[in-house]
Order: C-alpha cells, then structure tokens, then sequence
C-alpha cells in the first residue's frame, strides 16, 4: 500500500462558475477550463473551484454577469471531479510553516530590490477580497519548492470567510466557501454536467 502524501485530500466533488457555452465546450471535450492568472488570485494560479458548492459557484457566475455581462453571457456550473494530488492544504496547521518561510523570502527580496510589497486590499466586513500579496506569497511558495527539488504542489485547497455575519452576533459569514485551485490538470478525473445549473 502506498503512503499517503503529506497534506493530501481525498477525491472532492467540485464546481466551477463559467458560462455555459464554456461549460458546454468543455462536456463535449473540445476545451479546457483556462487557469487563473490574476494577481490577486489567493490560491495563486490555477483552475478555481468551488469544493461541494454548486449553489455558491452560480453564485459566482452571476455576481461576474451582473459586473461583465459580455463575460457571462450565460451563466453556468461545470461539475468535476478530481484527486487532488500533492495538495497544499491550508487547513493544515502544519502546512502553514511553509507559507511564512515563503512571505519572508518576499519581503526580503522586494526590500533588497527597494520595492514594497503589494497589499491585500477591498476589505469587507474584516476580511480582504482582493489578495494580491497572498498571491505573490503562493506562487513564492511554488518557486521555493522548484529551487529546493521538491515536488511541485498539484493543487491549493483553502477555506475562504467571506461575507456579512449570517445572523446577529454569529461567527458565520454568509459566503464562505471551500475552494480549491486546480495547477496539474491531470488531477481532474472528469467533468459532468450539473442539471440544475445548466
């Protein structure tokens, strides 16, 4: 039997927000989800899903057509499914060394180049939305790992806070989500359509 690999999920359902001619592109085999490769992308590039949440990645797609309607025509879920691979899991207590040693490589190489380094920024309800120096830190992370020999993380899972208190008082916010994104496509097992959503 195989040993498990350090911060390794098991297979997750996922979802991913596009439009549904992508989305039907995509079921027929002629296409591929294109990475993300924003700056402010928190789990650094990849193909972004959402873990178990169809409702929160229609969500997404019409939130994205009421801002960029000639972007989301239609919007639309694509369901896959995946292994997750060598996964950064941010919900690892012990995985989270990893990002700090790569902040401190980053604050000490834009110092040494007399730059400042970028800000998280939009902050809603306590909890940054645009999160350019997470980014710049993750895609830090991956490039320590290549320098170092160490295999290359397939994919990044995180739990992201986000919105407004559920309900008075509470420690839930309203849009919180699982999301993960995708770096080796070869994780992904498969895609399907999901019926409510497209």
């Amino acid at each position: 039997m195989a040993k498990p690999v350090r911060n390794s999920l098991g297979p997750l359902l996922l979802h991913h927000g596009c439009d549904r001619s992508i989305a039907e592109l995509v079921l027929q085999g002629k296409t591929s989800p294109i990475p993300s490769e924003n700056k402010y992308d928190w789990l650094g590039p990849g193909i972004y899903f959402w873990v178990d949440s169809p409702s929160r990645a229609i969500a997404w797609a019409e939130e994205k057509q009421r801002m960029k309607p000639e972007e989301m025509v239609q919007p639309s879920v694509l369901g896959a499914f995946a292994y997750p691979g060598r996964c950064l899991n941010l919900t690892d207590f012990g995985a989270l060394a990893e990002i700090r040693t790569a902040y401190e490589k980053v604050k000490l190489l834009v110092e040494s180049e007399g730059g400042t380094l970028p800000s998280n920024g939009a902050k809603e309800n306590g909890i940054y939305l645009y999160r350019p120096l997470d980014c710049l830190v993750i895609k830090m992370l991956h490039q320590l790992r290549e320098k170092s020999g160490l295999p290359e993380y397939d994919s990044v899972y995180g739990i992201f806070v986000e919105g407004h208190d559920l309900f008075p008082g509470s420690g839930f916010k309203a849009k919180s989500h699982a999301q993960i994104a995708i770096r080796n496509p070869e994780c992904i097992a498969g895609y399907f359509r999901v019926p409510d959503f497209t």
